[in-house]
């Protein structure tokens, strides 16, 4: 019987969905992973999951990130937190959650445009004039 090298080892290793997320970097700890997962804001292959979920290949994954819910498909399964660029390795986003997220990122950016906020805090004289402004 062949033996196996460490990273076909690693690759083929049983690992819970909390425990990928946290490795894959998508949160800093596995309690937040676990927290997310338990409140159903994390899809496996389009349904709910438990955090005790075993990771496989192939799957599809919803997780979100900031203001958008970003679709993955698990390319690899590895139970060791590595860095930033072997953990970005470990997954690949779909070209439709690429698109959406770019539109969603343009849409912000273009309402940002639209309602600029103030350099700073109104002074004295300004707040007086808002206030006599808002009771005409």
């Amino acid at each position: 019987m062949p033996q196996k090298t460490p990273q076909q080892a690693e690759l083929t290793e049983a690992v819970r969905l909390d425990k990928w997320l946290w490795a894959a970097r998508f949160y800093k700890t596995r309690s937040l992973a676990r927290d997310a997962i338990a409140g159903g804001k994390i899809q496996y292959n389009g349904q709910r999951c438990k955090p005790s979920r075993v990771v496989e290949l192939g799957a599809q994954l919803k997780v979100p990130q900031g203001y958008d819910l970003v679709e993955i498909e698990v390319l690899a399964i590895r139970p060791q937190r590595q860095s930033a660029p072997l953990a970005r390795q470990m997954y690949q986003e779909t070209i439709e959650s690429e698109q959406l997220r770019a539109k969603n990122a343009e849409a912000r950016r273009l309402h940002a445009f639209h309602s600029p906020k103030p350099d700073h805090r109104p002074d004295k004289k300004q707040r007086r004039q808002i206030i006599q402004f808002k009771q005409q």
